[in-house]
């Protein structure tokens, strides 16, 4: 394969993708590499069933503002515009509705302490925002398992209060998965090609992959922080601000598991119920999204993480014994397997989606920053308020082309 670039994309998810589209329109020599045999990324529809089921990322966040949504739209795809099962409080089944808008109160509570307390400008981890002895304090951390892909304990106030998000969050019906690696494109991926070394040491950057060994003015990185800071991919000179700054940006863990249901006339469209309410160490369950006949059963947190090193199957026997507590035992008849996920135990991501450790909200701009004008870094680790989102790493992945653009016509 050709060997010399001008600029090497490291990673060709959304901030990955994003980054070849912005520098198409550029007279630039330009190589995309991605170690997984896919586009996407993080962002993976599976097709089971007979269904596309997003294994990673499902929602458009802060659709109303989201640019993804008319690229998306552009591209063919259906955005189904209804409000997110998890925003509605009182039609959940298991909870009694006066039960559920408790516990949305007490959420909407710790929102605004949390806001309040990031008012102070004082770093701290989000549990000392719990209620003491609070009724809802286990469901609290499992919501933040799903949230944040971890407990309260493990997040950081000042972080958490900067994302931005409109409440508005929407679908795409084929997967959004699916959309994201439509929208590559305009430079083809180089697939099954994991970058080992960045040797940024001499006047050419070499890039060491498992398909040989390329050569660039510039590179964009857009490896996972979790891959970042194991060192994965080193770097030669080391650049331990960097791993530093990706240890403290932890990708959490969350996996889904998906299940078929036969007989979905039992189970109510786009209906809504937690495993139980006493504990962080349960599921979060959509039934027959989008009127189809299967559950998405949701876990974050240390019990996506157990259930993961349990082994397959670990999270579908979870559910399906939490559904049959909720919805009666004649559940366990209905119910099967369609997929699970991993995302911890795979290589190229090591973890789910970022969220900032008590005392490391600063490191999303370090981690963001250039180095020597040469290497630059996206993903959504490094956005500063759309983090764990994949249009946060689809914006990352522009501002570092335009980045990068800059220093080469700088340097020319």
């Amino acid at each position: 394969m050709a060997d010399s670039f001008d600029i090497v994309i490291i990673g060709a998810g959304a901030a990955g993708l994003a980054a070849a589209q912005r520098l198409a329109s550029e007279p630039l020599a330009v190589a995309l590499l991605e170690a997984r045999d896919r586009v996407g990324g993080r962002a993976h529809t599976i097709e089971a069933g007979g269904l596309p089921l997003d294994a990673g990322c499902e929602w458009l966040h802060s659709a109303d503002r989201n640019p993804l949504v008319p690229l998306i739209e552009a591209h063919g795809f259906a955005v189904e515009r209804s409000t997110a099962h998890w925003q509605r409080r009182t039609d959940r089944l298991g909870i009694s509705p006066a039960d559920a808008e408790a516990f949305g109160q007490a959420w909407s509570d710790l929102d605004a302490r949390l806001e309040a307390a990031a008012a102070t400008g004082v770093d701290a981890p989000a549990a000392d925002f719990l209620e003491p002895g609070g009724r809802w304090n286990g469901l609290l951390n499992a919501g933040s398992g799903y949230y944040n892909g971890a407990a309260w304990d493990e997040v950081s106030v000042l972080d958490y209060a900067a994302y931005q998000d409109s409440g508005r969050n929407w679908r795409v019906r084929e997967g959004y998965g699916a959309a994201i690696a439509a929208l590559g494109g305009p430079v083809a991926a180089r697939l099954g090609c994991a970058v080992a070394e960045i040797d940024h040491s001499g006047g050419a950057i070499r890039i060491v992959t498992a398909k040989g060994t390329l050569t660039a003015r510039a590179v964009i990185v857009t490896a996972p922080s979790n891959v970042l800071a194991s060192e994965a991919i080193r770097f030669s000179p080391s650049l331990p601000d960097k791993v530093a700054a990706a240890a403290g940006l932890p990708l959490g863990d969350a996996n889904k598991a998906w299940l078929a249901v036969s007989e979905p006339q039992r189970l109510p469209a786009e209906g809504h119920c937690f495993g139980r309410t006493d504990t962080a160490a349960t599921a979060g369950y959509f039934l027959r999204p989008f009127g189809r006949p299967c559950v998405e059963a949701y876990f974050g947190g240390a019990l996506a993480r157990d259930l993961e090193g349990e082994g397959p199957g670990a999270l579908t026997a979870f559910a399906i014994d939490e559904l049959a507590g909720v919805l009666g035992s004649d559940m366990r008849r209905l119910l099967s397997p369609l997929i699970e996920t991993t995302w911890s135990g795979d290589p190229f991501s090591l973890g789910a989606y970022s969220h900032a450790l008590p005392g490391h909200a600063g490191d999303r701009a370090v981690l963001a920053a250039p180095v020597d004008g040469r290497i630059f870094f996206a993903g959504e680790a490094t956005h500063p308020s759309y983090f764990s989102t994949a249009h946060g790493a689809w914006e990352s992945g522009g501002r570092a082309a335009g980045e990068a653009i800059a220093a080469l016509k700088g340097r020319a």
